[in-house]
């Protein structure tokens, strides 16, 4: 399911080494994403856009291996592959976590998260279930929100690596453009914002096709 980094030999070692000497070595950047395609697929085909989109970002970082690294004892591991932990609103206006396992197979994802969002609707309280490794994203959406920044509740004594995504409202332009602002968290020991530029490159094309 993973494996060790050789850190020996790894290009960025110092910059690890700097970024986690920090209280925050997070970074974060916000861009909007042209949505226009994908939600005009979305409702010709019957596809959940949530699902649609989450399959995509997935896809994206399952591409780029920084963001399979995680922190772990002081130590890089990479794993194989990564899923999401996703926050489910309930009719009681409170959340609780997901777990939604990645498959490159759209209908068997979306059939996932139809579930997954089923359960955790039928539970109370924020923790739904134990998280036995980290190979996560924690995502969110703020479909009420259109925002320009966003920021996370974080407890610097716990070791954590795991990316946040976060998209906001899906708003249309007077051209008839949909765009959705979409924010990202991320380890900056692990990830600089090449990376995150090759992520947010590759998300607008899988979202263009």
């Amino acid at each position: 399911m993973f494996h060790f980094l050789d850190m020996e030999n790894w290009n960025r070692k110092s910059h690890f080494e700097f970024f986690c000497s920090m209280e925050e070595p997070f970074f974060g950047i916000v861009a909007d994403l042209d949505c226009t395609k994908a939600y005009q697929f979305c409702k010709e085909n019957s596809y959940s856009f949530f699902a649609f989109y989450l399959h995509k970002i997935l896809t994206a970082i399952n591409e780029i291996e920084n963001f399979k690294y995680r922190v772990k004892d002081g130590k890089v591991i990479v794993y194989d592959f990564i899923d999401a932990s996703a926050t489910i609103s309930r009719a009681d206006t409170t959340f609780g976590f997901s777990f939604m396992k990645f498959d490159t197979n759209f209908d068997i994802f979306q059939q996932t998260v139809s579930q997954e969002t089923a359960r955790v609707l039928e539970t109370t309280g924020i923790f739904t279930r134990e998280f036995s490794y980290d190979n996560l994203i924690h995502f969110s959406a703020l479909p009420w929100v259109k925002f320009t920044s966003l920021s996370h509740s974080r407890s610097f004594t716990m070791e954590d690596s795991c990316p946040k995504i976060t998209v906001g409202q899906l708003s249309v332009s007077a051209d008839g453009i949909r765009s959705m602002p979409l924010s990202i968290h991320a380890h900056h020991g692990l990830v600089d914002g090449y990376h995150v530029g090759l992520f947010l490159k590759r998300l607008q094309v899988l979202l263009n096709q």
